[in-house]
C-alpha cells in the first residue's frame, strides 16, 4: 500500500491510507452541498410567504399583453346569480316546475289534458278589435225627423218625415222614407219684396208629398269623448234611392185664371248624414238629402185672343205651364232621431 504523508481534517500530519483520504474527502463535500441546500431553503421560504398576502386575490392587468381575458358566463349558466340569466329554463327541467307547484299548493296543480286541448277544433275568425257598439244586422230602424228647405229663396218647404230601414248587413240597408208637406209651404218674404220691388213675378211651387226607395250603406263608425269621460258612438251613412214627389205651381203670374193640382213626378233621392248613439237602440240623426226631379213651373207669359170656341186662352190650362220643365233640387236638412228594433242581441262571436 502506499502511504503518503498529509495533513488529515483535524490538522495533523501522517501516513494514512490513500483510498481512505479520498473517501473522507468525497463525504465532506456532501455535507458541505447538503449544507449550502438547507441553508437556502431556509432563506427561500420567507420571502415567498412574503410576496402575496394570505386572503387576497391575485390581480391580473388586463392591459398586459399576453394576459387571458375573463371568461364570460354562458347563456343559461349560473342560473339564479343575477335578473335574467337563465331566463326560459327551469331547474331540473319543465315538469318539475309545474311539480314544484303542485307540491306547493295541490289545489293549483294544472290539471289541463294538454294532448286533448291540442286537438279542439279553433274557429279561425278571430279579430282583434273591439266589437261594434250597435249591431244593425237584421235590426229594423224607425226614424221620425223633421226637414226644411235649404236652397229655395223664394218659397220654404218644411214637412215632417218618416224613415224606415231593414238593415241586411250591419253596413247595407234597404228601407223607404217620406216626407208630408201639404199645408206647410210659405212663400218667404225675399219672394214679396222682389216681386213688388222688380215688379216681376218669380214661378214657385209647393210640394204636398214625397216618398222614396233607398239602400243606405254605412262606410265608418266609430266612437268620441264628450261631457268629460262619456263615451258617444256613431256612424256615418250615405243612401241613395228613387220615388216620387207631388207637386204644384204657385200662380202669381194669373192668378185670377190659373189654379194647379198636384201632380206626382219622378225624384231621385241622394243624401248621408251622422247617427249619434246615446244607447244601442236609440240615437239622434243628422241628415242632408237632396230630392231632385223635373218641376213644372207657371209660364211667365198669358196667353192673349180666343180659341175656337170664342173663349179667351189665357183660361186654357194648356197654356198655364210653362213648355220646358225645370231641373230642382230640394235640398233639405233633416234632424231626427232613430230606435232600432228589436233593442238587444247576441254578439256572434264572444267578446
Amino acid at each position: 500500500m502506499n502511504e503518503v504523508a498529509q495533513l488529515d481534517l483535524y490538522g495533523r500530519t501522517g501516513p494514512i491510507d490513500a483510498h481512505v483520504a479520498r473517501t473522507a474527502e468525497g463525504m465532506a463535500m456532501n455535507q458541505v452541498r447538503v449544507g449550502l441546500l438547507v441553508a437556502a431553503a431556509l432563506l427561500a421560504m420567507p420571502l415567498t410567504a412574503a410576496a402575496q398576502q394570505q386572503g387576497q386575490p391575485k390581480e391580473i392587468n388586463l392591459d398586459e399583453e399576453g394576459a387571458a381575458p375573463a371568461e364570460a358566463p354562458t347563456e343559461g349558466e349560473g342560473a339564479g346569480t343575477g335578473e335574467g340569466e337563465g331566463e326560459g329554463e327551469i331547474p331540473g327541467g319543465e315538469g318539475e316546475g309545474l311539480g314544484d307547484i303542485c307540491k306547493i299548493d295541490p289545489s293549483a296543480c294544472p290539471s289541463i289534458n294538454m294532448d286533448e286541448a291540442a286537438k279542439r277544433d279553433i274557429n279561425a275568425e278571430m279579430y282583434a278589435v273591439q266589437q261594434i257598439y250597435a249591431l244593425r244586422r237584421f235590426r229594423f230602424e224607425i226614424t221620425p225627423y223633421f226637414g226644411i228647405t235649404m236652397n229655395d229663396q223664394f218659397v220654404a218647404h218644411p214637412a215632417p218625415g218618416l224613415g224606415l230601414n231593414f238593415y241586411i248587413t250591419n253596413v247595407l240597408a234597404v228601407g223607404v222614407n217620406g216626407n208630408f208637406y201639404a199645408g206647410l209651404n210659405s212663400p218667404s218674404n225675399f219672394n214679396f219684396q222682389t216681386s213688388r220691388a222688380a215688379r216681376v213675378g218669380v214661378p214657385i211651387t209647393e210640394y204636398a208629398w214625397n216618398a222614396n226607395a233607398n239602400f243606405s250603406y254605412v262606410p265608418a263608425y266609430g266612437k268620441f269623448a264628450g261631457f268629460g269621460d262619456f263615451i258617444f258612438h256613431y256612424d256615418f251613412y250615405v243612401l241613395g234611392g228613387v220615388g216620387a214627389i207631388a207637386t204644384r205651381p204657385i200662380a202669381v203670374v194669373d192668378p185670377d185664371n190659373r189654379t194647379f193640382e198636384f201632380k206626382p213626378r219622378l225624384s231621385f233621392h241622394v243624401g248621408g248624414g251622422l247617427r249619434i248613439f246615446f244607447n244601442r237602440w236609440f240615437a239622434v240623426v243628422a241628415e242632408l238629402s237632396d230630392y231632385i226631379f223635373f218641376d213644372e213651373l207657371e209660364n211667365p207669359g198669358i196667353a192673349t185672343g180666343v180659341d175656337a170656341n170664342n173663349n179667351p186662352r189665357a183660361q186654357d190650362p194648356t197654356t198655364w205651364t210653362a213648355p220646358e220643365t225645370s231641373f230642382t233640387n230640394n235640398v233639405q236638412a233633416q234632424v231626427g232621431f232613430s230606435v232600432f228594433l228589436p233593442f238587444s242581441w247576441e254578439y256572434r262571436l264572444p267578446k
